[in-house]
């Protein structure tokens, strides 16, 4: 049986997953819009892969019986000043959704609830993977600020990026 506290923690981690997803969304229209199409591109499958992970919480949550419940989800932010401040807060954004995914398997043990603790460690690991993403183009971006060419390098390299369905059914 899944207590309520963890489904409100895991309702309102899907809720944070949605609200990551449309973050992401205006961050590759703003970069679509400055012509940075590559980064668009990035930006946009971080967009899905978010999608994803909202819809697999909701899947688990009904999975134990239990009902989600579903938050407004607010308006993000839908300019930043250039691609290195855009990055900083993705680099920011992913350090948060850490600590809320690292709350809900702390909640998880407290309560051993062992089913729980066993799904949340996917996004445990998931998310060592998108801080070291994250990071990577964070610090990739900075050293392009004065080197035109190298930022369209790299735009090109992000523009490669597909999309890949981390929960296929």
């Amino acid at each position: 049986m899944i207590s309520e506290k963890m489904v409100k923690a895991l309702s309102d981690q899907a809720n944070a997953e949605f609200y990551s997803a449309y973050l992401y969304l205006a961050m590759s229209a703003y970069a679509d819009s400055a012509e940075f199409r590559g980064i668009a591109n990035w930006l946009y499958v971080q967009t899905r892969e978010e999608q994803a992970h909202g819809a697999h919480i909701v899947k688990h949550l009904l999975g134990r019986g239990a009902v989600p419940a579903f938050a407004e989800i607010k308006a993000p932010q839908a300019s930043w000043g250039n691609m290195t401040e855009l990055f900083d807060r993705v680099v920011a954004h992913e350090k948060h959704v850490t600590g809320l995914i690292n709350k809900i398997a702390d909640l998880a043990l407290e309560e051993k609830d062992h089913a729980t603790y066993n799904f949340i460690l996917w996004y445990v690991n998931e998310q060592v993977e998108e801080e070291a993403d994250a990071e990577e183009i964070a610090a990739k971006v900075k050293l392009t600020e004065n080197h035109p060419e190298q930022i369209y390098h790299l735009d090109n390299a992000l523009g490669a990026r597909k999309f890949k369905d981390p929960f296929p059914d």
